[in-house]
């Protein structure tokens, strides 16, 4: 049977870290056997703007690299791939169900099911459906249709039985069916619930693999007797576990956003996060945007291939070496076999290794175009065409080194942007080296002359003038050094000296000086 593998999320307005690991399980499944990957929405809320929630999920799967080949703006031979587009199908599924007796309309008011419920807790019994609808006649259920009374429809559970599947993660699990009530697969006006519409799509689509978090496992039961009612040939099932927050076993959910800023593991992504997007105008505090989210990492100059290994290595390893993988060596060397049962911890300093890693790999134009496309977005460059900005861009990003870990990054070497005016500088630093002490405030004075005079203005001859003029006026490099860069970069710290000097040039680096010193 050919391997078919889908991914189905409701249209949230965006793509959760935790779902895009399922769908990257199920991408991979399918690429690894040369099978299809169909993306199917499930779209049955028809309150929410189609474009704006559908849009974010897409573009995260187009951003890394995870194409579909069903579904949305693809199309393929078992669409529509909207569940909003396929009542149809569910009505000529539930009309099967109710001719061949696998289903039941229930007349049971829900006052009636909740005082059953009760009933049962009170007893310490299991409650299971107490099936009065089907003492009904069949003029008896028309004449109540026709009166227009409210029902629900049921699938008649078979007693004495038991659900056993094979689980690709789980391994072998059991459910009793003499324990679970009849299931409510159809509201009063027709329209299906998640699990019966699922098992159709699944059906009508042949879907050989539902690869799912481990929260749908209550669902499988109900799924494997409808897809036997309906005579489907029921697919495999592999149950993952689902993604915790750093440092817990709980599910990473959006709605924590408060209390993972107060996680010392999560805080390094937030710090480089809101670094990068109050640059870019967003409002960092406000969440919007986080690291539960895909489009995150994206905003803040993630690469695809950080994203995608950090994801593959939640809950699945290779062996217990292999850490870096590719898009292509995930392909050849998933299995479902591999993936492990406990909750799978996102870990930001995992996540930031890879990434840098990934990083450290990219050639050195898409680098280029990477921190060019960021800096324009935040007004710092205003053209990312013209040769002059590039070649000076390719300069600066070459200069930074290792400390580009992401394209937002490149705003922590502003100082090459800013103009003199728009220069801030860190003031506790400075009033420590450079505001507090005469003495440095006269070297750099004569330093400047020296600078002034310098012929070649390059980053050998500043390293050799420098040294020479510590060693002239008997003081410390780092008496010297630091309120330098403080005067001409605003910062403490940074890339290195005589090459962020050569880079700036002359005019900048005496003006930056002047402006300096003469604010002590």
């Amino acid at each position: 049977m050919p391997v078919r593998t889908r991914f189905a999320p409701s249209p949230t307005g965006y793509m959760h870290i935790g779902g895009m690991r399922t769908a990257l399980f199920n991408w991979l499944w399918a690429r690894h056997h040369g099978g299809t990957f169909i993306l199917r929405i499930d779209d049955t809320d028809q309150q929410r703007n189609m474009d704006e929630a559908l849009g974010p999920i897409l573009q995260a799967f187009r951003w890394l690299g995870l194409n579909w080949d069903e579904g949305p703006e693809v199309g393929g031979p078992h669409g529509p791939y909207f569940q909003s587009q396929r009542r149809g199908l569910y009505d000529a599924a539930l009309q099967k169900l109710l001719s061949t007796g696998h289903a039941y309309r229930d007349f049971e008011t829900p006052a009636e099911t909740q005082a059953q419920r009760e009933a049962a807790e009170r007893e310490k019994r299991v409650y299971v459906s107490s099936r009065v609808s089907l003492q009904l006649t069949a003029d008896e259920v028309q004449a109540k249709l026709a009166a227009g009374e409210a029902c629900v429809i049921r699938l008649l559970v078979p007693r004495g039985e038991t659900v056993v599947i094979n689980d690709h993660v789980r391994g072998t699990v059991e459910w009793d069916c003499n324990l679970m009530p009849d299931p409510v697969i159809a509201r009063s006006d027709g329209s299906p619930l998640y699990n019966f519409a699922t098992v159709v799509d699944d059906a009508a689509m042949e879907i050989s693999h539902v690869i799912r978090a481990e929260e749908h496992l209550s669902n499988t039961p109900i799924q494997v007797l409808l897809h036997r009612a309906l005579g489907n040939v029921i697919p495999e099932w592999a149950h993952i576990p689902y993604v915790a927050a750093p440092g817990s076993k709980e599910k990473i959910s959006k709605r924590k956003i408060a209390a993972y800023r107060k996680n010392p593991q999560f805080q390094k992504l937030f710090e480089l996060g809101d670094a990068v997007l109050s640059r870019l105008g967003f409002d960092a505090a406000a969440d919007a945007l986080s690291p539960v989210m895909v489009a995150y990492y994206q905003q803040v100059g993630f690469l695809p291939a950080g994203i995608l290994n950090a994801l593959v290595r939640l809950g699945w390893s290779y062996d217990d070496q292999t850490e870096v993988l590719s898009r292509e060596e995930m392909q050849q060397k998933f299995s479902l076999e591999r993936v492990i049962r406990s909750p799978a911890g996102l870990d930001p300093d995992k996540l930031i290794s890879f990434q840098s890693h990934w990083m450290s790999q990219l050639p050195a134009d898409d680098k280029l175009e990477g921190c060019l496309s960021f800096l324009l977005a935040a007004g710092l460059i205003s053209s990312a065409d013209d040769p002059g900005t590039r070649s000076y861009v390719a300069a600066v990003v070459d200069l930074a080194a290792d400390r580009l870990r992401v394209f937002g990054d490149i705003f922590q070497l502003d100082e090459f942007f800013l103009s003199d005016e728009q220069l801030s500088v860190d003031v506790k630093n400075f009033d420590k080296r450079v505001r507090s002490s005469a003495t440095t405030q006269e070297n750099l004075l004569l330093l400047k002359d020296r600078l002034q005079s310098l012929a070649d203005f390059l980053a050998g001859p500043l390293h050799d003038l420098l040294q020479a003029f510590v060693a002239e006026r008997g003081i410390r490099v780092g008496d010297l050094f630091p309120a330098l860069r403080l005067c001409v970069t605003g910062k403490a710290q940074g890339a290195d000296l005589f090459r962020s000097l050569e880079l700036l040039g002359r005019e900048r680096v005496l003006r930056r000086l002047d402006r300096s010193l003469s604010g002590c």
